[in-house]
């Protein structure tokens, strides 16, 4: 039956390809689908980009396992910060501003903004570099699944789910992906719903699992608060997961798109309650991971699960599938387990075309674009093309990076492009007084302080934290260094007109 499912998935996106598909759509058609996608599609297609098996299997399944109850932090964070307040800060701005600057992406924002081609390639390099390890990460999330599931050899599930991304993408353009992503929305929201029973029912009921749960993983597992000494670990992964959304070009990308300012409203309320039930719920059932894992030891007879994964026999990425394949302990009906499978595929192809997008078209339009004069028909091939390469190179990092967790891939990359890019955007759509300086500061920092301390101490899992802590230094930096350079300031007349609201349509 589950397999039934997922070739009735695959089957569906055909046929969205072939319906789709168009050939000489413009690069405004192909990157924001004509700047006219609606609330309902934005909202499902800002949700299924944010919410991938590097969430649902990676984080959700590690976080849990660390800090027990407490990881449900991450999902109201994730609905709180990531979805309600990205949504009501950034989405207006963003849209205004994208369309008298005639900009869709975040270097082209700085370049118009700060007035500084420098600043657009540097961003640019940040955003191909560091995307291509968080979409490697989403294929070893959504490998891990199929394999577990299905029994598919790992190598040919990645391989079928880049080619179905690409092909998908190179045909249609952002309005096929944000179509379909509203699909797959719902999908998801089926999916989690089913996944939180099934594992709170293999736990006992949530009142005898959170006692098991305290018994099990020892004291402050059970409780809202974390176990002592993780709670600056959960700090950052909340931070990181959730302010960071304000810096990320795919995330972003959405609100360049949207149709017009009167359809945010809309849209940050569809936003916020799907990030609740899906990021929420996600972290909830990985909060009886040691529950239901100990569960299962004992029906298999088999060495302590605990033992296993704290030694690394048993990766905590694997923790969520292994969960969600057993038989006789959790007991998923198999239309249930394809569902969720769907559900996975649902998420990570959104992401990874989000991902997608994003890099070939900083690459086509602030890097390529900045060089060569393009006709608009030889732009979007380009972007086409650049989109199988990018599949092709994250492709090759996930098989090169196979003993590297989930979480740590995402980490790096997400705190890096966030560290950078979140201050300098933020105040730039908010804040007139910023200036270059102010700017640079913002994206070399960011990128720094979030690299420097993983990469030289060899520790990956020093990654959220120092993550986290690029956002913040950043949302310091860049006002700080405005302020002492506003000799450097930009003229008052491009500032109002920049500023002014007087175009925009009202706000239903």
């Amino acid at each position: 039956m589950k397999l039934c499912i997922l070739v009735a998935y695959v089957l569906m996106m055909v046929v969205v390809i072939f319906v789709t598909a168009k050939k000489n759509l413009s690069v405004n058609d192909f990157l924001l689908g004509g700047r006219n996608v609606g609330p309902w599609l934005s909202a499902m297609s800002y949700g299924a980009s944010y919410f991938s098996a590097v969430i649902i299997v990676g984080y959700a399944g590690s976080t849990g396992w660390s800090v027990g109850l407490s990881a449900v932090w991450c999902g109201i964070g994730n609905a709180m910060i990531g979805s309600l307040l990205a949504w009501s800060l950034l989405a207006k701005p963003t849209r205004r501003m994208g369309e008298k600057l005639q900009v869709a992406t975040i270097p082209g924002f700085f370049e118009k903004r700060y007035q500084s081609k420098m600043l657009k390639i540097i961003s640019s390099l940040i955003i191909f570099i560091f995307l291509l390890p968080y979409s490697a990460s989403v294929y070893k999330g959504l490998g891990n699944m199929f394999e577990m599931a299905f029994g598919f050899d790992y190598t040919w599930c990645v391989i079928g789910i880049a080619l179905l991304s690409a092909v998908y993408l190179f045909a249609g353009g952002y309005k096929a992906t944000a179509v379909t992503d509203c699909v797959q929305g719902f999908i998801m929201l089926a999916g989690i719903s089913a996944v939180v029973f099934y594992i709170i029912r293999a736990a006992g009921g949530l009142t005898v699992g959170l006692e098991k749960l305290n018994e099990i993983g020892g004291a402050g597992m059970s409780t809202l608060l974390p176990p002592q000494g993780k709670g600056g670990w959960l700090t950052s992964n909340v931070l990181l997961t959730s302010l960071g959304v304000l810096g990320m070009p795919q995330m972003i990308h959405k609100f360049f798109a949207i149709k017009d300012t009167a359809s945010v409203k809309r849209a940050t309320v569809i936003s916020t309650f799907f990030a609740l039930v899906v990021a929420g719920g996600a972290y909830l059932a990985g909060a009886f991971g040691p529950v239901v894992l100990e569960k299962i030891t004992m029906v298999n007879g088999s060495g302590s699960m605990a033992d296993a994964v704290n030694s690394g026999a048993l990766a905590m990425d694997q923790i969520m599938p292994t969960m969600l394949t057993d038989r006789q302990v959790v007991g998923i009906p198999d239309a249930l387990q394809g569902l969720f499978v769907v559900l996975l595929l649902s998420a990570s192809i959104s992401t990874l075309t989000s991902l997608v997008l994003s890099s070939s078209s900083v690459i086509t339009l602030d890097m390529v674009g900045s060089l060569v004069k393009l006709k608009q028909r030889t732009t979007t091939m380009l972007m086409r093309v650049l989109c199988i390469v990018f599949v092709g190179l994250s492709l090759l990092i996930n098989f090169t990076m196979q003993n590297t967790p989930i979480i740590s891939l995402m980490s790096l990359s997400w705190g890096t492009i966030a560290g950078a890019f979140l201050a300098p955007f933020l105040y730039g759509l908010l804040w007139r007084g910023v200036t270059k300086a102010g700017a640079f500061t913002g994206v070399i920092g960011g990128a720094l302080i979030s690299l420097l301390p993983p990469l030289l101490t060899g520790d990956m899992s020093l990654a959220p934290i120092s993550g986290a802590a690029a956002m913040l230094c950043g949302l310091i930096a860049v006002p700080v260094v405005s302020l002492l350079t506003q000799s450097t300031a930009y003229r008052r007349e491009d500032m109002e007109a920049l500023f002014s609201t007087q175009s925009e349509k009202a706000v239903a």
